[in-house]
């Protein structure tokens, strides 16, 4: 299963696919696979470097 986040609305879901529409916002977003492949977060389930869409502006 892959760790998916909204990019608006910062929402995480873990899914094979991402969902046509945010179950949080209710809107349909672009969901951004958040999942940790590098060691730098070995033992989390999502990459904490990956932020919400209008928190990286």
């Amino acid at each position: 299963m892959t760790n998916w986040q909204c990019n608006k609305c910062g929402y995480s879901i873990k899914a094979d696919a991402p969902p046509e529409k945010c179950p949080s916002c209710s809107n349909e977003c672009s969901f951004v696979d958040n999942s940790c492949y590098t060691p730098d977060c070995q033992g989390m389930q999502s990459d904490p470097r990956i932020k919400k869409q209008n928190e990286n502006r």
